[in-house]
């Protein structure tokens, strides 16, 4: 008689890569995800694999699987600050039970990637992040030293550009990286409220260089607890901070990558920081940066008046308005498809590297521009974006 197995597929989030924006545990119809100061993670006794967190998650952290003959517990998962390796599983016994056991583990491990594109993986050249030095129980305390609107006084949308300076408190972060604001008080059900996550918006050697300070691009939400908070600080006011986040959307540290970035609102925040970054550190790269940016008026749109002083050698601006009155509308998707000839030179650069940051929906516009630019070149877009995602070369983090 054959020995009985007990080998299962574990579901788990990657904490190197996960920016805490809890889509995850709000996606979950079973309530199986929770999370503390840490980490978020999957309760195994409560998961089903329905999959339905898979898509919403905006770095595939949540695209994680192991197989394993005890499930981790919620403890050990709050401990890491990485996934533990896969384990080996190898058979003793008469032949039929290691046949069957082997059977059993080929199976779950080809299941372990079932998800929307797997798991993100950084440029190769880019830089090693530092992740989740600090938490809620054990924050960074950082000080205001700038707040700036960066759209127009009579623009509808307040957006600012908040420096917080760290003093001697070690803080690194790289571009493309978030970092999570601690929001004071607490919430109708006397729970502290959740930690809210923001992207960089400036190079990893600071608003200035070698300053030990980093700056964030927050817009004003009616009604939002966090954005209100840190939009209305003032200079001197301290805050909680927690981070950096982020393991894969990385900026390469390569002189000859081009760069193409997309954005709306405040999605602009890291492609500001890389932006910078070349600016200060390669500013002769032979790579090109491109930056489609949409925005309702060029008074919605942040740093416009910055963006205007950008040399183009350095940055090539495609600033799409889609309510100007009198005008048509031009989204990104449609900016992306004007500019096919250009874009199909760069896609078949195997140095070229595509980013997307801003509201969760604008990827699959942006998708179908690409799948229409590639028709153009002859080429399957899937297969394309497959092959990118896997070399580090494509990144999407919306929320």
């Amino acid at each position: 008689m054959n020995a009985p197995t007990l080998l299962s597929k574990q579901h788990l989030i990657d904490p190197e890569i996960c920016i805490r924006c809890n889509t995850c545990q709000e996606t979950c119809p079973a309530d199986a995800v929770t999370h503390d100061d840490t980490n978020y993670v999957v309760k195994a006794e409560i998961c089903n694999h329905c999959l339905d967190c898979i898509a919403p998650c905006p770095t595939g952290a949540i695209d994680n699987w192991r197989v394993v003959n005890r499930p981790y517990t919620i403890e050990e998962q709050f401990s890491w600050n990485e996934l533990p390796p896969q384990e080996e599983f190898k058979a003793t016994g008469d032949s039929d039970w290691m046949e069957a056991l082997e059977e059993e583990v080929g199976a779950l491990l080809a299941e372990a990637h079932i998800g929307s594109g797997g798991k993100p993986v950084a440029p190769a050249s880019a830089s090693t992040p530092a992740v989740n030095i600090y938490s809620r129980s054990q924050p960074a305390r950082a000080t205001v030293v700038g707040n700036f609107r960066i759209t127009a006084g009579d623009a509808e949308s307040d957006v600012r550009h908040i420096v917080l300076d760290f003093a001697d408190q070690y803080f690194p972060v790289l571009e493309g990286q978030s970092v999570g604001i601690v929001p004071p008080a607490v919430g109708a059900n006397e729970r502290p409220h959740a930690v809210r996550l923001y992207s960089v918006a400036s190079p990893r050697d600071g608003e200035k260089p070698k300053a030990n300070n980093l700056a964030l691009t927050i817009k004003r939400a009616p009604g939002g607890l966090c954005s209100n908070y840190i939009c209305d600080l003032g200079k001197g006011a301290t805050v909680e901070v927690t981070g950096p986040f982020g393991a894969s959307f990385l900026m390469p540290n390569d002189s000859s990558a081009n760069i193409i970035m997309i954005c709306t609102g405040t999605g602009s925040a890291p492609f500001r920081g890389f932006t910078e970054r070349r600016r200060r550190a390669i500013p002769n790269a032979s790579g090109k940066l491109a930056l489609f940016f949409g925005a309702r008026r060029p008074e919605e749109l942040p740093y416009f008046g910055p963006l205007q002083k950008l040399p183009p050698q350095l940055l090539n601006q495609y600033l799409c308005y889609s309510r100007i009155p009198g005008q048509a509308r031009v989204y990104v998707q449609d900016r992306i498809r004007a500019e096919r000839d250009g874009l199909t030179l760069l896609l078949h650069q195997p140095n070229t590297f595509i980013y997307i940051c801003g509201l969760r929906g604008m990827e699959e516009g942006v998708d179908e521009a690409f799948a229409d630019v590639c028709r153009h070149m002859r080429m399957d877009w899937n297969v394309l974006k497959s092959s990118m995602r896997s070399e580090g070369r494509y990144h999407v983090e919306t929320y």
